[in-house]
């Protein structure tokens, strides 16, 4: 089965420090095979975390290729990259370009880990664009026990 990034948007009601509630809105990136999976996945990872009622607003499939998360920092960075390949029926050569996300304190240090997360490529390629994420957690597929 082919695993997919699914992007959720989630609403729910927090309590700001004044004490009233504020409806928000958050993005989050989740690892499954179907956009039932990803639901599943959503309700339980927040129901822990969320108190009180919340709901899957949007669900789409996302263009992340790969995710590299780094323990020091909360904020998602995402960085696009293109490299060259060639096209095995014309022979001509052809550019991918993929989307990572990336955990960093800013965008400099987020395109640098890009960088030092693909350096085992084979082929050479460019990070031309990395951009602040309104991803606010990316929950990974884990295996069942």
């Amino acid at each position: 089965m082919n695993r997919t990034w699914f992007q959720c948007t989630v609403k729910y009601a927090k309590e700001t420090e004044e004490g009233l509630l504020k409806s928000i809105s958050e993005k989050y990136l989740v690892d499954a095979v179907s956009f039932t999976e990803a639901e599943a996945i959503i309700y339980d990872r927040l129901g822990e975390q969320i108190r009180g009622d919340f709901q899957v607003t949007h669900m789409s499939k996302s263009n992340i290729v790969d995710v590299f998360h780094y323990e020091d920092s909360d904020y998602w960075f995402k960085g696009k990259i293109k490299y060259m390949i060639a096209d095995v029926d014309s022979g001509k050569e052809k550019i991918v370009t993929q989307f990572m996300l990336v955990t960093a304190s800013d965008v400099p240090q987020a395109h640098e880990r890009i960088q030092e997360s693909l350096s085992n490529m084979l082929v050479s390629f460019q990070v031309p664009d990395v951009v602040a994420s309104p991803i606010v957690e990316v929950f990974p597929y884990e295996k069942p026990e």
